[in-house]
């Protein structure tokens, strides 16, 4: 796809004039999307908060849904719950050592309006993976990748965290309430350390604006102020493999 002038001039409306999350819904509708929160750094400085009714898309699902709250990310100042996390601080990268924190994305998920198809959530137990792998049991969703060592190949390779599964250490969980999931973003696809195990940091994956109409690119363009066009996330640091239908997130 193309990203025309026309697509830029919509990222310039959806970022200039944000409607409030509430007023595209009216009682008794159904819910079309789901309510995402995204906190960057604005370019004067000032550290800013946006609130975002995003479409029911497996893109737009996967920038939301990697980490649970309470996931110690490794910074320069030590760990630091995901929660507590802000734009700006030094992400420790396996890459390229310390790296701003530009973007931060988080949604709250119901599991109550997904009844015919409940979103699962995946545990890793203390120590499933080896000593301190992870540190803690560590809740995941669905967007989440962990970096292991390519069976054919010598470098690294990118899977789905939900892959792992094994139903005895690493279980799948499906929340009784509400759970906040968060994801982050650099300005380069890296790895990070996440309660002792290695995680991706966010990336849409190359070609992905083919999966999105005009319209919802720009929408989802609009999410990342640091962002002017697709090729500007830059390369994935490791080869990965696809998350599956993280659309149901959405009810």
């Amino acid at each position: 796809m193309v990203y025309t002038p026309s697509a830029q001039s919509l990222v310039s409306a959806l970022r200039t004039q944000q409607e409030p999350a509430t007023s595209t819904r009216q009682r008794g509708q159904p819910e079309a999307g789901q309510i995402v929160r995204t906190l960057f750094q604005h370019s004067d400085g000032s550290i800013r908060e946006a609130s975002h009714t995003v479409p029911a898309s497996p893109v737009f699902a996967a920038a939301f849904s990697a980490f649970a709250r309470g996931t110690l990310i490794a910074t320069t100042r030590g760990p630091v719950a995901v929660e507590d996390l802000h734009p700006g601080m030094k992400i420790l990268t396996n890459e390229r050592g310390p790296s701003p924190l530009l973007w931060i994305g988080s949604m709250s998920l119901r599991p109550a309006l997904s009844q015919a198809s409940p979103v699962r959530l995946t545990r890793i137990m203390t120590g499933a993976l080896g000593l301190g792998r992870p540190m803690v049991d560590l809740m995941t969703g669905p967007g989440a990748r962990i970096a292991q060592r390519s069976s054919t190949q010598y470098d690294q390779i990118l899977r789905p965290v939900h892959d792992l599964i094994d139903g005895n250490s690493v279980i799948s969980v499906t929340p009784p309430g509400a759970v906040h999931l968060y994801h982050i973003a650099l300005q380069r696809h890296a790895t990070m350390t996440a309660a002792g195990l290695t995680l991706e940091t966010y990336h849409p994956g190359p070609g992905f604006e083919t999966a999105l109409t005009q319209q919802h690119l720009a929408q989802f363009i609009a999410l990342f102020p640091y962002v002017r066009r697709p090729s500007d996330f830059g390369g994935l640091a490791y080869r990965r493999g696809p998350l599956g239908n993280t659309n149901r997130l959405f009810g």
